[in-house]
């Protein structure tokens, strides 16, 4: 029998809750999940790539006894599903103005490739309003991050805003 192999594609900057509770929902629904981490430059990640990675690798591990892997790509997410071998692609849905983005993008994968299917998760309630960018946002501002991200990923965004911070202060200082 085929490995059923999903891929839940993200920026993941950070990974928060809202992130974790998809990835432990989608690995039930196939043999391999995937966590492709986009590199994504044109966003302005707040972390490389390879922090992200790590993040995402070391929250994942929570989910003993799933078959989880997590890998950047930076190509098109329909190339990168093929050359992965996934049969689903996982995103996470929480309102309204994610399903009309979600809807095109559904439309343009299956042109490129109408083998590979597209499956929604609904954000559970409580994560339903989380937000990397609200999440970067209220860390720069001071404000408590504890509900939104694990402890870890806490510490680290707190010690990235700092170094911004510190970064900011001697650019103005120049």
């Amino acid at each position: 029998m085929a490995t059923r192999i999903g891929l839940y594609p993200g920026t993941f900057d950070p990974i928060t809750k809202g992130h974790y509770d998809i990835i432990a929902r989608a690995a039930k629904l196939v043999d391999k999940l995937i966590i492709g981490v986009a590199i994504n430059i044109g966003k302005g990640p707040m972390f490389s790539v390879e922090e992200r990675c790590t993040m995402v690798r070391e929250e994942a591990k929570q989910l003993i006894g799933r078959d989880i892997d997590v890998r950047p790509f930076d190509n098109l997410l329909m190339h990168f599903a093929m050359e992965i071998g996934a049969a689903t692609i996982i995103r996470g849905l929480r309102a309204v103005s994610d399903f009309e983005y979600e809807f095109q993008m559904v439309g343009m994968n299956a042109r490129l490739n109408s083998e590979i299917e597209t499956v929604f998760l609904m954000a559970s309630d409580n994560h339903q309003f989380i937000a990397s960018r609200l999440v970067k946002e209220i860390a720069m501002l001071g404000g408590d991050i504890r509900p939104f991200v694990s402890p870890r990923v806490a510490q680290q965004l707190i010690a990235r805003v700092a170094e911004i911070k510190r970064k900011q202060l001697a650019g103005a200082a120049e």
